[in-house]
This record gives C-alpha cells, structure tokens and sequence, in this order.
C-alpha cells in the first residue's frame, strides 16, 4: 500500500470512529437525562409516601422498579463511557500516525527536490556541494564531510566538508575503524548514544555509505548535528538510505563525465598536434 493509500486509510477510519465518537455522546446523554428523570419520579414518590403516612425504607413495588432501571442505566452509563474513552485514544492514536505521515510525506517531498538537483548537473563539484546542502537541510548535520574511493590506492579519500577542514579528514583504509568497515559493509552505522559525544574525525556520529546496488564509492561522516536535532528518528534512517543511493549515483556519473572530458581533451590535443 503507498503513503497515499495509506493515509485516506487513516483519515476514513478516523473519520468512522468520529462518527461512532458522536454517537456514543449523544447516547451518554440521553441516558443521563433518563436516569434524572428517573431518580426523580423516586423522589417524588418517596415524598408522595411520607405525606400518606407510609414508611419510605418499605420500599414499594414501584420504588424498587424505578431503582433497578436506575442501576442498570448507570451500568450502561459507564460501559458507554468506556467505549468512548477507548474510542478517543484510537482517535489519538490515528492522529499521531496522520502526524507521522503528514512528516514522511514533507520529508520525501523534500528528497525529491534534493535528488532532482543531484541527477540535474554532471559538474563534480556542483554534486559535492549540492549533498553538503542536502545534509545540512535534510539531515541537520552541522559538521561533516564526504570522503570518496580512490580505485588505485582503495583508499577513501576526503574530498568535501562542512564545519570541519577537509584537510583535518582522515585518509583511511577499506576495513580501517568505524568508518572503513561501514565502507566495507556498506551498511549504515549509527552510533549508540548522541550523550557526552566529543568530536573524533576516526569515529563518527554517523556513517553514511554512498553505494550503487552493492559497489561503494564513499562515505558521509557526520560529527555534530545542528541544536535542534538531538536525536535520530525513523525518517532519518529511511532517509539516509535513499540519500546515500541519490548521492553516490550522481558522485559516480559526474566523475565520469569529468574523467570523459579530461580523456577527450587530451585526445583532442593530440590531434591538433599532429595536424599542425
């Protein structure tokens, strides 16, 4: 089922149990009108005995009558009343998720911009600077850097930063610590608690593998996160994932280009060259 589906799902049901919200309202009212109604015709009769002469705490036929239907009325009442209760934590409940959805849908509505303008230039170092905006927004991260694979060392090297010079990024080995196993097996690392984290280039909040299917080509590592962000949710982790995919798609190509440019240019010099 897709978001969308997902969510007019939500908002049908949460309409439904409005619907049974209102209902079970108007009847807890009902009841309360009858059960006064009631307890008053028994005060009526009680008094309508005192003036006879009769004892009251002989209860008649008719007391006792009007004093059951009170009792089951009042169980009624509250079996109501808890139906509502459970009712409106439902109510709450869909209203939490509505909230979630509304977030996702904001968030990767949001991914489809950022991917947009990744896949829209073959400049290197547009990419680069366009995944350090992605990561500053989408992410909150306010310290970090992009460290890329050099095939022939099989090395990661860094290549762009924020908050942090590039030139304090550490060259590393696939394998190598936190950030060359999470290259090696390009799963996402997070770490454990974000509490009395002191900045260490060798050990990150996050690592972000940049892979296509199964071949990494780099790595985001995150060190400080912006004020407003002191936690991870579930978003970030989906997040993170479809960046890392986007990124290293739009990495990969660019340096292609720039790699078919730099070959075509030398090629090209060589033919002037030779016809000169």
């Amino acid at each position: 089922m897709s978001i969308h589906d997902e969510e007019n799902d939500v908002a049908g049901r949460a309409d439904e149990f409005l619907q049974v919200f209102k209902k079970g309202a108007e009847f807890t009212q009902d009841l309360l009108k009858e059960n006064e109604r009631l307890r008053f015709r028994v005060v009526k009769l009680e008094e309508t005995l005192k003036e006879k002469g009769h004892d009251v705490a002989a209860e008649t036929p008719d007391t006792l009558e009007l004093k059951k239907k009170i009792e089951a009325l009042e169980q009624e009442k509250e079996t109501i009343l808890g139906q509502i209760r459970q009712v409106e934590e439902e109510n709450q409940n869909f209203a939490n998720r509505y909230v979630e959805i509304e977030e996702e849908n904001n968030m990767l509505a949001n991914l489809y911009i950022a991917s947009y303008q990744l896949h829209s230039t073959l400049d290197f170092k547009e990419v680069l600077q366009i995944i350090l905006e992605i990561a500053i927004n989408l992410i909150g991260a306010e310290e970090f850097g992009v460290l890329l694979l050099d095939e022939k060392t099989n090395r990661l090297e860094p290549v762009a930063s924020e908050g942090v010079e590039t030139s304090e990024l550490p060259s590393i080995d696939i394998g190598q610590g936190i950030i060359g196993e999470a290259v090696k097996s390009g799963e996402n690392y997070f770490i454990d608690s974000m509490e009395g984290y002191e900045r260490d280039f060798t050990k990150p909040l996050v690592c972000i593998p940049l892979k296509i299917k199964e071949h990494v080509i780099g790595v985001i590592v995150i060190y400080k996160l912006l004020t407003q962000k002191n936690e991870f949710t579930n978003v970030d982790y989906e997040l993170f994932t479809l960046l890392a995919g986007h990124a290293a798609t739009a990495v990969f190509s660019s340096r292609m280009y720039s790699d078919s440019e730099r070959k075509l240019s030398t090629i090209q010099g060589f033919i002037d060259l030779l016809t000169k």
